[in-house]
């Protein structure tokens, strides 16, 4: 949720991207990824120590070079982390040369997350995988009355994010199949914290 990750202040309100409260989800995503994996928004690394041996390479994306530089200090395992200073929305990867894409609370950020979501899929292999947890549109409508109203100043005031991006309807909307979606409120208040965790393969 920063741009594209961990930039902002209050991601989660009162929660950073910092916040104990994520690191399940955080675990959960970055453990299942395997082989060459990009990172969309890998912002100041928080999420390299979590890398397992079933991952060989790391495409570390990120478009703030500040952040970047910050990753680079971030102790991790000795998996290759290969930082690439670009944007979501033009990835300078072939096609079909990665086989997970992760994402953390990015898509509430970039600007044009369908256009991010198509080079996700063009730059996958047919058989990988999307791999991501991120907060959005709550299905309760009082919820979305909430993050509809409040999503102007938030953005203004969160570097980007937004509350209430639709995040399953998106992805399908990207080119994928969701093999595995779970949602649900993390602890927090309701307008910023519905979560939708999983995984999704190009159709």
């Amino acid at each position: 949720m920063g741009i594209y990750s961990d930039v902002i202040l209050p991601k989660l309100c009162d929660c950073s991207m910092r916040n104990e409260r994520l690191l399940p989800y955080r675990e959960r995503v970055i453990g299942a990824a395997e082989g060459r994996v990009l990172e969309i928004g890998s912002g100041s690394g928080l999420n390299l120590p979590h890398y397992r041996p079933a991952v060989r390479e790391i495409l570390a994306l990120e478009p703030l070079p500040s952040l970047a530089a910050m990753a680079r200090r971030v102790p991790h395992s000795a998996i290759p982390v290969n930082f690439i200073e670009a944007s979501a929305e033009a990835i300078p990867l072939d096609d079909g040369s990665v086989d997970t894409v992760v994402t953390t609370w990015t898509l509430c950020t970039i600007p044009g997350a369908a256009t991010a979501l198509s080079e996700m899929r063009r730059v996958l292999k047919s058989g990988g995988r999307l791999l991501f947890v991120e907060h959005g549109r709550s299905p309760d409508r009082g919820v979305r009355w909430c993050q509809d109203c409040l999503n102007p100043i938030w953005r203004r005031i969160t570097g980007g994010c937004n509350l209430n991006r639709p995040i399953r309807s998106l992805i399908e909307e990207g080119g994928f199949r969701l093999d595995r979606v779970e949602t649900g409120y993390m602890k927090g208040p309701s307008p910023m914290t519905f979560m939708y965790e999983g995984s999704a393969r190009p159709k």
